[in-house]
């Protein structure tokens, strides 16, 4: 019979696809967490990972093997907080996964007024360019700029967020005129590489007949660093301008698109309240400073 500590250990490995990088999160040695899978592979009778150069996979049984282990962990963060009275605040861990425009300009100024409001609160954000895995647990919750439309989760949307073509005045004042889309032919765009997009919504530049932007990078964060020092003509967040001087917003009345961010959770979490005010509290204050910035990059 296994008991909930193996099963602990086997889902870190599941995740991290190794037992190193399993013993990394757990705060044990590889050898510790090798000796886990064992026993639980022996209580269970069945052989849960194939091993390999490339780390650990999982075999037919120990997929099944996940989804019970995922809703014992949820049952267990369930009693956790029912044990230690988390109803007067959020405590624990919570781990945020998020584009990195939404991580750079938006969730830092959020999260710094969630863990003021609650000391015993740690929160991860991890900014990275592309889709999270919730059924291998990367994250707890992810603000995607897509709904999913399958899997095991919910889903509702956050709000609606504004882009514009943006440069820098140093670029603008020695640049050939740019008065409409069709003058776009004559400067140097800046964008996505395109074979790095990961998400259609993230797309902006095909919507204007550009392919093969000259300037590109995977991350927001880089590309609005480009055009800051004059490198070029791109599409940016609103959200994002008030935090760079020098740039402006530009052809307002030609150019404007709308996106949307999703809060998504495992649908193993719906009755967790830690999650559950966590999610409550980032999704208030997400609202609350989106409106706040972009009202501050229209005046500008």
């Amino acid at each position: 019979m296994a008991d909930w500590d193996d099963l602990r250990v086997f889902l870190a490995v599941a995740r991290g696809e190794s037992l190193s990088r399993a013993g990394k999160v757990l705060k044990l040695d590889a050898a510790t967490v090798g000796r886990r899978v064992a026993r639980l592979e022996a209580a269970m009778g069945a052989r849960l990972f194939t091993r390999s150069p490339q780390g650990y996979g999982l075999t037919d049984e120990g997929g099944r093997l996940v989804a019970h282990a995922q809703a014992i962990e949820s049952e267990m963060a369930r009693a956790r907080d029912a044990l230690t009275g988390a109803g007067e605040g959020i405590t624990g861990q919570v781990r945020i996964g998020a584009p990195d425009g939404a991580a750079n300009y938006l969730l830092p100024q959020v999260v710094a007024e969630i863990v003021a409001q609650n000391p015993e609160l740690e929160v991860h954000i991890v900014a990275l360019p592309r889709v999270f895995s919730l059924s291998r647990r990367e994250a707890d919750m992810v603000i995607a700029v897509s709904r999913p439309e399958q899997g095991r989760v919910i889903a509702h949307k956050i709000a609606d967020y504004r882009l514009h073509l943006t440069a820098a005045q140093s670029y603008l004042d020695r640049a050939p005129p740019l008065a409409s889309l069709a003058d776009l032919s004559a400067h140097r765009v800046i964008g996505y590489i395109p074979d790095m997009i990961f998400d259609r919504e993230l797309d902006y530049l095909s919507d204007l007949g550009i392919d093969q932007p000259p300037v590109a990078s995977n991350s927001v964060s880089v590309q609005l660093n480009l055009i800051r020092h004059g490198a070029g003509v791109g599409v940016v967040h609103d959200f994002a301008l008030p935090a760079v001087d020098g740039v402006r917003r530009i052809l307002t009345d030609q150019v404007s698109l709308t996106r949307a961010f999703h809060l998504v959770r495992h649908a193993d979490d719906r009755n967790t309240p830690r999650i559950e005010r966590f999610a409550a509290a980032l999704v208030s204050g997400f609202r609350r400073e989106l409106q706040r910035l972009e009202t501050l990059a229209e005046r500008a």
